[in-house]
């Protein structure tokens, strides 16, 4: 299984300071679940001794499958899509496989309207059923991330999903929304794709489980963030409408509705993070 080293951190908020505290490893699916999957992530902490950590992340419009092993003994979710950010607090030591779905990808295993997952997580067993524990046991006897990733794959084999193509469209067209930085609004999306503003939002409720705005601007989110995080202090002014707000007011809101600070205060706390790792990589003399 090709592991993915190259991929960004997008969304993953003070990346930097966050793999101080875990280690993560992705891989790409293989051939017959692609239609289906983005990547596998595997993620292994080690905090005994020490103080928790949170991590907090800008999510993506996509389902993730989650099985943990922690502490407190194994649990497996299926993760809708946060509207606002999502956060794990990692304790003591622990590993994590996800199985990141593409957006639409997760509905040929699911059968029903994504938009009924927006915000909740629903226990595996609602998935694998009574299979569950065993595909678990399996799971987590394996040495290492990328047996982990197949042994996931084997289990949603098992499931026999079926190629759909609107799907496959929504996946499309949510890629267009990441790499098109100029698209703003829904309407811009429905365009680009020959199909009217409704059926953009009636797809989008069937198969990806947020609105196409949400998404647009999740992904400027994102931008926003990976810009501040690079040192770089944005015209918040100019991006805000490159973003489609109608001033820069209301991308502030949103801003700090998902991050929970404003633009300029997570350029602060970014920075002051900088400083301390760069403190703490000097040598003691």
């Amino acid at each position: 299984m090709r592991r993915l080293d190259h991929l960004p951190d997008r969304g993953i908020l003070h990346a930097k300071a966050g793999r101080r505290n875990f280690t993560l490893t992705r891989f790409a699916p293989t051939e017959d679940l692609a239609p289906y999957v983005e990547h596998y992530w595997f993620v292994r902490w080690d905090l005994r001794g020490q103080e928790p950590y949170r991590q907090v992340i800008l999510s993506h419009p996509s389902i993730n499958l989650v099985f943990e092993r922690e502490s407190i003994g194994i649990h497996t979710g299926v993760h809708g899509i946060r509207e606002i950010s999502d956060s794990k607090l990692l304790i003591d030591e622990g590993t994590a496989l996800g199985v990141k779905f593409r957006a639409g990808g997760f509905y040929p295993f699911w059968r029903q309207p994504i938009s009924q997952l927006k915000g909740i997580t629903v226990p595996g067993e609602q998935l694998f059923g009574a299979e569950l524990p065993r595909i678990e046991q399996r799971l987590f006897a394996q040495s290492s991330g990328e047996q982990m990733a197949a042994e996931a794959e084997m289990s949603l084999r098992g499931l026999k999903p079926v190629r759909d193509p609107d799907a496959e469209l929504a996946s499309e067209i949510v890629e267009a929304a990441a790499r098109n930085r100029e698209i703003a609004l829904a309407g811009e999306l429905a365009a680009m794709f020959g199909m009217s503003l409704r059926s953009l939002q009636r797809l989008f409720n069937q198969y990806v489980g947020v609105s196409p705005k949400w998404v647009i601007r999740r992904f400027r989110l994102h931008d926003a963030a990976q810009l501040a995080e690079q040192g770089e202090t944005p015209d918040w002014s100019q991006l805000s409408a490159e973003l489609g707000y109608f001033d820069q007011s209301h991308f502030i809101k949103d801003f700090k509705a998902v991050t929970g600070r404003s633009p300029e205060a997570h350029v602060r706390a970014h920075q002051k993070l900088t400083q301390m790792l760069e403190c703490d990589a000097q040598p003691s003399t």
